[in-house]
């Protein structure tokens, strides 16, 4: 087996700078943490709450504090820094090679969604953003790591895609789309990133309407001819 991971965002039309910053840090323990805040509204300001709190649960994860724990610090740390009246929404989407899991910790409106035997169902408990209610909490959720295992998380761009247009926009019904594509074209972390960041762009009529992030995570049954990690990066430039 081997792990992809996929990242495609893109900001809100006319706004300089998303709103939403991702990040990726090694377990100390084993695998990977993918880190996805979503500052308040756009541009600058939601930019800078968002830094903030991706930084703040990087550097956790980092030092091997467990995800929940990560995620209620950073809600800690922007509750006290900005004294309960920003919000940020969070999502840490871990491989844990200690436990061979996958862990979904979500402190966010938006359900994550999971691949399993090539249907999908959402991850959708209620959680709450953090930096507002003294208490909160993320909603975890932990998965076996098994071949076609998938998992995809993302910002509330996509959740209200199409909501100015009056466009149906399916999250499952587009991840679907590219599970079961015709023969020659399996599924890869990559395209489900961009074809779900795609049609969300294409339901909001071409002009994003917020800070659309898309994170996928899809754990491949073929074994790799090497044991050589990549990384490859695409990074628009103004």
């Amino acid at each position: 087996m081997h792990v992809q991971v996929a990242v495609a965002k893109v900001g809100k039309y006319a706004t300089r700078e998303s709103g939403d910053t991702f990040e990726m840090v090694e377990r100390p323990h084993g695998g990977l943490s993918l880190v996805l805040a979503d500052g308040q509204r756009s541009g600058r300001g939601a930019k800078v709450i968002s830094n903030l709190v991706a930084r703040k649960t990087v550097s956790l994860l980092a030092e091997g504090t467990r995800d929940g724990v990560a995620a209620r610090a950073a809600h800690d740390y922007l509750f006290a820094a900005r004294g309960g009246q920003v919000r940020a929404d969070l999502q840490i989407l871990s491989l844990d090679l200690e436990s061979r899991t996958i862990v979904i910790s979500r402190n966010t409106d938006c359900g994550a969604l999971v691949i399993e035997g090539g249907v999908t169902r959402w991850l959708d408990r209620e959680s709450k953003p953090i930096g507002i209610y003294r208490n909160t909490r993320p909603a975890i959720d932990e998965l076996p790591l098994s071949p076609g295992l998938g998992v995809t998380i993302f910002s509330d761009g996509v959740r209200t895609a199409g909501q100015r247009t009056a466009a149906t926009f399916d999250v499952a019904a587009v991840v679907e789309a590219v599970l079961h594509a015709p023969a020659g074209t399996p599924p890869t972390a990559q395209r489900l990133a961009d074809h779900l960041l795609a049609t969300a762009v294409k339901a909001d009529g071409g002009f994003p309407q917020d800070d659309i992030s898309v994170v996928a995570l899809l754990v491949s049954p073929e074994p790799l001819a090497d044991q050589v990690r990549r990384l490859n990066v695409v990074f628009p430039l103004p």
